[in-house]
């Protein structure tokens, strides 16, 4: 049943700040320029300041990339098992690493989007690339749990979310800045080769901290969304996960009959920008691999949106959005 509904949004909103931080004007100071042969105290402090925040013992930088991904997998000593809800670039990487006679141990996703423990259980698996949380749907995954099925050491993207059950973490500064620099690696002991100094991207460190320190998260509209998109799209919504159980910040969902590109470019005119899952799927023609790796077909992938909320919006700004959402969500299913 089409709705007829007038309204107009005249204010930039911004609900895919976990795929797509707003980048910030960039300031390269030469503290940050290190040397064998000096004193580095900026890049000691700062250095100082992850070990503070996070716990971990070393650091590294690395290219967040595939071959960036692929070359820390050849530094890890042992049996390796990725999970297909990770990060494509790390996907990618592992798909090289294989292409090089190496094994991979693949772990699952169930229909649900939750991780296969099957593909755990009474395996020798000495690395585990799992994170808090899986990407495009941002459904939580408990690392505690996960840890009754396996002794390996698990290596984790901490950009959106991060447990203190990670052996070693990594963060993504693109999703953070919107800069494509350097990824940093947090981890303790020989896990990974550390670099000589000259070989660290600082400016990577220092973005990435500064990213990681200005992030938002906004828990109170979830909730109001949902109640908002229940009310108008009613059976025409299609519930990939648990919508309780994605990370508090987020929200994930399908609408029945369109492709979710179409209704990010039309919503980007209204200044109102969504997405369909990471940077390689945004907008264009290609559809979320988590939601296939699910076990759904193409065709219903194209139809997956992933939000997620920030301090600065509002209640009103819920309600607007759910408005013009659901008008150019019944002109994209005229039209076609």
């Amino acid at each position: 049943m089409f709705i007829p509904i007038q309204v107009e949004y005249h204010n930039m909103l911004k609900l895919n700040s976990l795929q797509y931080s707003k980048s910030n004007d960039l300031e390269i100071s030469n503290k940050y320029s290190v040397s064998a042969l000096k004193s580095n105290k900026s890049f000691d402090d700062l250095c100082l300041q992850y070990y503070s925040k996070f716990h971990y013992k070393c650091l590294k930088t690395f290219s967040f990339s595939k071959e960036g991904f692929l070359g820390l997998l050849l530094e890890l000593k042992g049996k390796i098992a990725v999970s297909v809800g990770e990060t494509q670039f790390l996907i990618d990487g592992a798909k090289m690493y294989e292409s090089l006679g190496f094994e991979i141990q693949w772990v699952r996703l169930n229909k649900d989007g939750t991780i296969n423990l099957y593909d755990l259980k009474n395996q020798d698996i000495d690395f585990l690339f799992l994170s808090s949380y899986v990407m495009d749907t941002f459904l939580q995954i408990d690392l505690e749990r996960i840890q009754k099925f396996t002794k390996a050491k698990i290596i984790s993207n901490g950009t959106a979310h991060r447990s203190d059950q990670s052996n070693s973490v990594y963060f993504d500064n693109y999703k953070l800045n919107g800069f494509n620099v350097s990824g940093v690696l947090l981890f303790n002991d020989d896990m990974f080769d550390l670099l000589p100094i000259g070989q660290i991207d600082t400016i990577a460190l220092k973005m990435c901290f500064l990213g990681l320190e200005k992030q938002q998260v906004n828990c109170q509209v979830k909730n109001i969304l949902i109640e908002e998109l229940c009310k108008l799209f009613s059976e025409d919504i299609h519930l990939f996960v648990d919508k309780q159980k994605t990370l508090p910040n987020s929200l994930h969902f399908g609408l029945k009959g369109i492709k979710a590109r179409e209704l990010i470019r039309t919503m980007a005119l209204s200044k109102i920008y969504i997405s369909n899952g990471e940077g390689c799927s945004l907008g264009l023609s290609k559809p979320s691999r988590i939601i296939q790796e699910m076990g759904y077909a193409e065709e219903m992938s194209r139809t997956a949106i992933s939000l997620s909320f920030i301090d600065d919006i509002t209640k009103e700004d819920i309600i607007n959005f759910t408005k013009v959402l659901y008008l150019k969500y019944q002109q994209i299913k005229m039209l076609s």
